[in-house]
């Protein structure tokens, strides 16, 4: 069989036939009378082995040891080339999200390109302030993605760098709640704390509904900072677990702040008030605890709160009767 005719049947062009035989990966067996080159059927054989090796990735220089060396063993060849292409497919994928993130900017222009191509680089930089200074110029006239923001914020070990991808993602509208609610399932308690101040300093409505689904979270760091987020909203359904803040002693002077903010209306106030009553009339309520919810009922206005405080003036533990006594006078004075 001619070159022609091989190159026809094997997609194979002529050219790289001829290059296949100056490597030596294949040699015609013979040639006709005129001086053409003559495959038979085992050359043509060969050079489908070597395009098989081709597809697998291999170089040319490989495919010479792997027909040539008896002694060729394909596993360390075969685990090379598995760790070559998971590398390469990183780095595509990486393009891609790189991509979709300058694409989602909708840049009018090569100059906006550039600015949004600058911007993600400093975000990745190892150079906090670089990254502090992409967060805050993402309130520019090209923003950075969404998604680029949500993962930074979420990485992100510098308080002042998150403050400022905090900002820049509060800037940003409802668009990253979604994104960073994932992030609350993270195995890395860091990464879920993260997760949820970003949440609770997102000032419109989608961030309510993970928030809420966090006042059940394992993760009592993610409790305290969902209730108190949602209590600064108004929202109802954060008294239990704010409550249950003070009465715990994990961050209870926000979670007194909030509850203050709640109980605005009379009817929340007598709630609020009648719950923390109730605590405090529990023979179980440990007695540091019985101080902290009196002091929080320095801020629920209203009789109820008032009527508590003056039955607890005469309380058997002296700090409880001393601080609803203080409490009751700041009251009169009032």
């Amino acid at each position: 069989m001619l070159i022609g005719e091989v190159a026809r049947r094997s997609g194979v062009s002529a050219r790289m036939l001829r290059h296949y035989e100056s490597l030596g990966l294949v040699r015609p067996s013979g040639r006709t009378d005129s001086g053409y080159r003559e495959y038979c059927d085992e050359d043509i054989r060969r050079i489908f082995h070597i395009e098989s090796l081709r597809s697998l990735g291999l170089s040319l220089r490989e495919i010479e040891r792997a027909l040539h060396d008896p002694g060729f063993t394909p596993s360390a060849l075969v685990g090379d080339l598995i760790r070559q292409t998971r590398e390469r497919v990183a780095a595509e994928t990486e393009l891609l999200t790189r991509l979709g993130r300058i694409d989602a900017a909708e840049p009018s222009g090569w100059e906006d390109v550039l600015q949004v191509v600058a911007l993600l680089q400093a975000l990745g930089s190892p150079s906090a302030a670089d990254r502090q200074r992409a967060a805050l110029s993402s309130a520019g006239q090209v923003p950075l993605p969404v998604e680029a923001l949500v993962e930074a914020a979420l990485d992100e070990t510098d308080p002042h760098v998150a403050g400022a991808l905090r900002w820049a993602l509060a800037r940003s509208g409802d668009g990253g709640a979604e994104l960073l609610a994932k992030g609350l399932d993270s195995p890395v308690a860091a990464v879920r704390e993260r997760a949820v101040r970003c949440l609770a300093e997102l000032a419109g409505g989608e961030a309510t509904e993970p928030l809420l689904g966090a006042l059940a979270h394992s993760d009592a760091v993610v409790r305290a900072c969902a209730a108190t987020a949602l209590g600064n909203r108004g929202v109802a359904d954060a008294v239990p677990a704010l409550i249950d803040m003070i009465v715990e002693g994990r961050n209870d002077t926000d979670a007194a702040d909030a509850l203050s903010f709640l109980a605005s209306g009379t009817a929340m106030a007598d709630r609020i008030t009648a719950e923390v009553a109730g605590l405090l009339a529990d023979d179980g309520t440990p007695a540091a605890a019985r101080g902290r919810l009196t002091q929080a009922l320095a801020g629920i206005p209203g009789a109820a709160a008032s009527r508590v405080l003056a039955g607890l003036s005469h309380d058997a533990e002296r700090a409880v009767a001393l601080t609803a006594t203080y409490l009751l006078r700041l009251r009169e004075a009032r």
